[in-house]
């Protein structure tokens, strides 16, 4: 019987769920919208697993992205692990010599720098959306493109317009600004490449020290505009993985395998888990001037766990 390991990447667009097997090749994925649902959403994915494979054969589990403790309580993770470790695992997996890793996901976007197969820096941007694959997103829909022929047109053209990508706010209305001067649709989005790029480098590109062999990941790595930008800008060529849309996952799956490994079993619940019911409450804790807010998670009436408090006040009375 073949052994399969789970590996799981919620974030704040995407949840992605994939299966590996001993030799760490991936022989299932699902990319699911998480739409702020991470719950619903991961019990969607466990449940088309469950009809695919057996519960026997999932050796072990682990969870990444930033809803990775919530979703290791629900599945029984054997390990949980950020995501510049997890990109970083997957990536080294693929090719042992990266030197760094370019990602670019929905809301967020980070860097990792890697000598000798161990993350030496890293830098993530939550914040500036123009940096992100849903500056892109909107951007195509106001110029009425399929998100999906937005790199192949970006190709097209010969004479880009230059677009000011430091802010989102200011990109769309130079973008408007371009339209009514009646650039021809593919030199704007050329530009929006581009601007996309700079704003990449210049915020968390900037100070580190990018490296060849280079590593793109993301849902933005299937833009062919974008990764056209990022090799002129670097002068180097960049390598797409096979599976650069679940690379966290796919690291996670592999840590999970590790540990489970190690410790001889696993404290995945089950594929089973899907026919459960669950909820996450939160409330502020008034025990000191900090305040926390404090998520507890619940199947039933039965508390799982509680998380969030400094001081472990209240997860302590659950998970001691």
């Amino acid at each position: 019987m073949d052994k399969y390991y789970l590996g799981i990447d919620v974030g704040s667009v995407s949840t992605n769920i994939v299966l590996i097997d001993e030799y760490n090749d991936l022989v299932y994925k699902k990319y699911i919208r998480t739409q702020g649902k991470p719950i619903e959403m991961i019990k969607y994915g466990i449940k088309e697993v469950a009809e695919i494979y057996g519960n026997e054969r999932i050796q072990g589990a682990a969870t990444t992205g930033s809803g990775r403790y919530l979703a290791s309580i629900i599945i029984g993770a054997d390990e949980v692990k950020n995501e510049i470790t997890s990109h970083a695992v997957a990536s080294l997996t693929y090719r042992s010599d990266i030197n760094t890793i370019l990602e670019i996901g929905g809301q967020d976007s980070k860097i990792i720098i890697i000598r000798d197969g161990i993350v030496v820096d890293f830098a993530m941007n939550t914040v500036c959306a123009a940096g992100t694959g849903s500056f892109l997103d909107r951007q195509a829909i106001r110029l009425g493109v399929d998100i999906s022929e937005f790199g192949d047109l970006a190709l097209k053209s010969n004479n880009p317009v230059r677009i000011a990508g430091r802010c989102a706010v200011f990109a769309e209305s130079d973008m408007i600004h371009k339209q009514q001067f009646g650039h021809n649709p593919e030199d704007i989005i050329k530009g929006l490449c581009q601007a996309l790029v700079r704003n990449y480098l210049s915020n968390i590109g900037n100070g580190k020290d990018i490296k060849a062999p280079i590593m793109f990941q993301g849902g933005v790595a299937a833009n062919k505009g974008i990764i056209k930008a990022f090799e002129s800008e670097l002068g180097e060529r960049i390598i797409i993985p096979p599976n650069y849309d679940v690379m966290g996952a796919i690291g996670a799956a592999i840590i999970g395998k590790e540990k489970a490994k190690n410790q001889g079993y696993t404290n995945f619940n089950g594929l089973d888990l899907y026919k459960k019911d669950y909820s996450v409450n939160g409330f502020e804790c008034e025990g000191c001037s900090n305040s926390c807010e404090v998520l507890e998670i619940k199947e039933g009436k039965k508390t799982l766990a509680r998380y969030g408090d400094k001081c472990g006040k209240w997860s302590y009375k659950i998970l001691s």
